[in-house]
């Protein structure tokens, strides 16, 4: 959620920058409701203020014996003025709440303006794209002939976008999951968690998936409960409604989850194998950040999770997302795209996101520098550190043989039993 101050004092500026990200700029809604917000309130206050004058005028005239029936009349005319004043400020203020959480994040000045992804900028690659002296197969065919990868028996369980690992395939796939939490807690210094898989609807308005994207959510019929589709939603929301100390800041965790998205609006789009999945495993790293270091706090976020597919020698680049290319929440987005020698094409792998004090904002996290200081909004950051289906598919296609085996990298092995190849079951 914005600061209402800053939708105060700089419109224009405000207008612009939805505009740049594709955003409705229209605030005359905000302006309306916020200046009979304000004109009520003063009004309220003064009625109080009258009330109070005359209690103490009503005292008063009771000490002195005198009639203060007139005043006591007038007062419950006041009360019930003051009662109706009231009703109206907290639909107005409602409203105002209700039109705020529909506003987009205000892109950092460093991001770049455009329209789509055609304007996102490279920052950097790394490594080099693996050449085969054979046509490379798609992840889902080199899985298939491994026999750790049965599309059609998940259809037949779930229905379409779903998957089924089988033998090698789920142990790898656990492989990576403990190689991920492993970095992460034993390197990087994250806490491990282990949230609830099931939200309520405040935590997902707090990361800001509702009220915008419900259509993207499972939600459970008949309750408050969604299905997390990220294990972000739940991390972030540790600390809603608290107030942090501040030299426990920055705080850092990591969470392995499955995560559930309904995919609305991509049917037709990536339907084969395990690229847009309703269900799929993630590593997601979170932290809780001062404002001051919050932007230095993303490039080490963005390298932690960099570290992730360096290890398992998978070729990407790292983009800096366009105004219009970014999530509704982010401030500034950094994306992590693998290489898929079958596409010929790099494909998002994790994005790594500051959301500024946007986040803490809409579930009134804060934190105080010291005791007695004034409490502040501190910023969160997120990424994914990685998710499990593009990382299983970039990993079969990179690392595939001729033979129809799959090489395991050296930093892998362990979790494999020391494994060095996935081979064709004779």
């Amino acid at each position: 959620m914005l600061d209402i101050n800053r939708i105060r004092d700089h419109p224009e500026a405000l207008e612009t920058a939805l505009r740049n990200r594709g955003a409705s700029a229209d605030l005359s809604e905000f302006r309306r409701l916020d200046a009979a917000r304000r004109s009520l309130l003063k009004s309220t206050e003064d009625l109080r203020a009258r009330r109070n004058r005359a209690s103490e005028e009503i005292a008063g005239l009771k000490k002195e014996k005198k009639d203060a029936s007139a005043l006591i009349e007038e007062m419950k005319t006041v009360g019930r003025e003051i009662s109706e004043a009231e009703t109206r400020l907290s639909g107005i203020e409602e409203a105002l709440r209700a039109l705020l959480l529909t506003l987009p994040n205000i892109p950092h000045a460093s991001v770049p303006v455009g329209a789509d992804a055609s304007s996102n900028q490279e920052i950097r690659v790394w490594g080099e794209r693996p050449v085969f002296d054979f046509p490379p197969r798609p992840h889902d065919e080199v899985g298939a002939r491994l026999g750790i990868l049965d599309f059609e028996r998940a259809a037949k369980v779930a229905g379409a976008r779903f998957s089924l690992s089988t033998g090698a395939g789920a142990r790898l796939e656990r492989a990576l999951i403990n190689f991920m939490l492993d970095i992460q807690t034993k390197e990087n210094g994250y806490t491990e968690a282990l949230p609830p898989f099931i939200v309520n609807s405040a935590s997902l308005v707090g990361t800001g998936n509702l009220p915008k994207f419900a259509a993207d959510l499972f939600r459970l019929e008949g309750t408050d409960y969604y299905l997390i589709p990220t294990a972000e939603v739940p991390l972030t929301n540790i600390y809603r409604d608290e107030i942090l100390e501040g030299e426990s800041l920055p705080r850092k965790f990591v969470a392995y989850t499955p995560c559930f998205r309904s995919e609305a609006g991509s049917y037709g789009k990536d339907t084969k194998g395990l690229i847009r999945q309703h269900q799929f495993n993630k590593v997601e790293i979170v932290k809780f950040t001062r404002a001051e270091g919050s932007y230095d706090e993303l490039e080490s976020l963005t390298r932690d999770a960099e570290s992730i597919l360096q290890r398992l020698g998978l070729h990407y680049r790292l983009v800096c997302l366009a105004t219009c290319d970014m999530g509704f929440s982010a401030a500034k987005t950094y994306d992590l795209e693998v290489w898929l020698p079958s596409q010929e094409a790099f494909r998002e792998i994790s994005s790594c996101s500051n959301f500024e004090d946007f986040q803490a904002r809409r579930m009134s996290m804060r934190f105080r520098r010291e005791a007695g200081a004034k409490a502040e909004f501190p910023h969160t950051l997120n990424a994914s550190g990685v998710a499990l289906p593009r990382t299983f598919a970039a990993f079969l296609e990179n690392h595939q043989q001729a033979d129809g085996s799959v090489r395991i990298p050296d930093a892998l092995r362990p979790y494999l039993g020391g494994m060095e190849t996935l081979a064709p079951e004779p």
